[in-house]
C-alpha cells in the first residue's frame, strides 16, 4: 500500500455513477431507441467537450450535454420536444450510483475525499446531493471553475492548487482511460476503474493501478 496518498480524487461519471442507466429513461420515451440513443448521447458528449476545448469554444458541459442529446435524437430521425428533453435532462441529474460506489466511499470516509469532474456544478451538485454524498467528500471541484477540460494539463493543475499538496500524494481514480492517461501525464498517482475490462489506452502512460471495480481501493481503508 502507498503511503504518500494524501487526496483520493474521484471522477465522477462512469467512475461512480452510471451513466448507461440514462438508456431506460431513453427507452421509455423512444421505444426501440434506448440504447442508440444512449451511446451517441454520451460519445457526443465526450466528443464535444474535447472538440470545445481544442477549438477554444467553451460551453458548460450541461449545455453540451443538452447539444449531444439533440443530435443523438437527430441521428435516429426522432421527434424531440422540449418535454421530453427536460426530462431526459432532468434524468442526469439523478443517474444512479454503482452498486458499490457509496458502500466503498463510507468505509474511506476517514480519507480526504475529493470529486473532480468536468461536469459544471449545476450538473453536479444536485448529482451528489440526490446520491446523499454530501457528506462523504470534502470538496466537489469542476472545471467550470476555469474553462479548462479534462485531460488538459490547466484542468489536473486547477485540482492540484485545490487540494494544497504535492501530485505524487493524490490517487485520481477515473473509469475512463482518457481521464486516467492525462491525469498520470500531469504527475497524478492513478487507479483505472476498468469496469468494462478494456485494454489499456496506447499512450506510454500506464496507470499505477487497475480495479475491475471501486472495491479495488478498500485496500487504504
Amino acid at each position: 500500500m502507498n503511503d504518500s496518498i494524501k487526496a483520493f480524487v474521484f471522477d465522477v461519471y462512469g467512475t461512480l455513477f452510471d451513466v448507461t442507466a440514462i438508456k431506460k429513461e431513453c427507452e421509455e420515451l423512444y421505444p426501440g431507441y434506448g440504447e442508440k440513443i444512449s451511446q451517441t448521447w454520451r460519445s457526443k458528449q465526450v466528443e464535444y467537450f474535447m472538440l470545445r476545448q481544442l477549438m477554444g469554444n467553451y460551453a458548460s458541459l450541461y449545455s453540451i450535454t443538452h447539444d449531444a442529446l439533440t443530435y443523438a435524437l437527430n441521428e435516429n430521425d426522432l421527434q424531440s420536444s422540449e418535454q421530453h428533453e427536460k426530462h431526459l435532462l432532468e434524468a442526469y441529474l439523478q443517474l444512479p450510483l454503482y452498486s458499490e460506489s457509496k458502500e466503498v466511499l463510507t468505509q474511506l470516509k476517514d480519507k480526504n475525499l475529493v470529486v473532480f469532474s468536468n461536469g459544471s456544478h449545476d450538473m453536479l451538485d444536485p448529482l451528489v446531493k440526490h446520491a446523499g454524498l454530501e457528506e462523504l467528500f470534502n470538496q466537489v471541484l469542476s472545471i467550470d471553475d476555469i474553462k479548462q477540460f479534462k485531460p488538459t494539463p490547466a484542468s489536473y493543475h486547477y485540482a492540484l492548487e485545490k487540494l494544497g499538496l504535492e501530485s505524487y500524494e493524490v490517487l485520481f481514480m477515473s473509469s475512463n482511460g482518457w481521464d486516467v492517461s492525462g491525469a498520470k501525464s500531469f504527475g497524478f498517482q492513478t487507479a483505472w476503474i476498468n469496469r468494462k475490462g478494456l485494454p489499456l489506452e496506447e499512450l506510454d502512460l500506464e496507470p499505477d493501478y487497475v480495479f475491475d471495480d471501486l472495491n479495488g481501493l478498500l485496500k487504504w481503508k
